[in-house]
């Protein structure tokens, strides 16, 4: 199978190419017909199986092809709300990625910064708004963005939004959404509250779910080792200088803790930095930039 055989078209082929991307994932293979159709679709699938570009190239074909039968004004016609500032960058690029040879246009907006460049880009027309939902909120309700002809709306990382205490954003943000659109609702977990949350957003729906039962990403190899507090430290130091890995991702249960995981890192000649809540949004998107570009350990 591959994303011609889904039948998308030559602008989308031509950039997924440049990706180097050839075949669909199984949540692609599986999402993107159902999409196509103009159903809406409860997404089960964890980060790392492709879900992004399951419901990003659909939502392109489809905005594509909606302005070539209707030229006109750009107005915002696809809405995709995400719990994090860096989820939506990430979400963001890939739509620029693989819209680059239609013309369709995106921005990214979210707290933690001025709401200036964010507004600008609002004023010259976007085809599709990522958001994270106080700022949406925020923002709609200065006047900057209506979403009165939003036609394809997408909630990403359902579960994430509740346990990040979102429910009641959210269900504000679905109440303005026009009836008349195509909805899409992806969660890792489903417990209750979330199969509530999406009865409210989905009319008649069909589900895609991929491999539910694994705790992590297929691709992730597991391991666990038995140290005391006062070793962790040097433990993590021999790992990374037994296996010198392009990138490494360190998780801390404190902020204090990840501050102290860099400096101890430091000692060691080995560069990293920290992202938490404590940090400024420029602060964080400067570690993430170093990290993606290789400065960072």
């Amino acid at each position: 199978m591959t994303f011609k055989d889904l039948g998308i078209i030559e602008p989308i082929l031509k950039a997924l190419k440049a990706e180097g991307y050839t075949n669909p994932t199984p949540i692609q293979e599986q999402s993107i017909p159902i999409l196509l159709r103009g159903t809406d679709l409860l997404g089960c699938a964890q980060t790392g199986t492709g879900k992004t570009a399951a419901f990003s190239i659909p939502i392109i074909q489809q905005l594509v092809l909606d302005r070539e039968a209707n030229p006109g004004q750009r107005k915002i016609r696809t809405l995709v709300v995400t719990p994090t500032r860096e989820l939506a960058i990430q979400i963001g690029e890939n739509f620029t990625s693989y819209s680059r040879f239609t013309g369709i246009k995106n921005t990214v907006i979210f707290g933690g910064i001025k709401q200036g460049r964010q507004t600008d880009a609002l004023k010259k027309g976007v085809d599709v708004l990522i958001a994270t939902p106080g700022r949406l909120l925020d923002l709609m309700n200065q006047g900057f963005i209506s979403l009165n002809d939003i036609k394809y709306a997408v909630l990403d990382e359902a579960d994430q939004m509740l346990d990040m205490g979102f429910i009641h954003d959210i269900k504000k943000i679905i109440a303005k959404l026009p009836s008349n659109r195509q909805s899409l609702f992806f969660s890792a977990t489903m417990p209750p509250a979330i199969v509530e949350l999406s009865k409210k957003i989905l009319g008649d729906f069909e589900r895609v779910t991929i491999k539910p039962q694994q705790a992590t990403a297929e691709k992730v190899e597991q391991g666990i080792y038995f140290v005391s507090k006062k070793n962790k430290a040097q433990l993590l130091i021999h790992l990374l200088e037994k296996d010198p890995t392009d990138s490494v991702l360190v998780f801390s249960r404190t902020k204090h803790g990840a501050n102290k995981i860099v400096k101890q890192l430091a000692k060691a000649d080995i560069k990293a930095d920290a992202i938490h809540g404590n940090k400024s949004q420029n602060a964080r998107q400067k570690a993430l930039g170093e990290f993606k570009d290789g400065d960072l350990k």
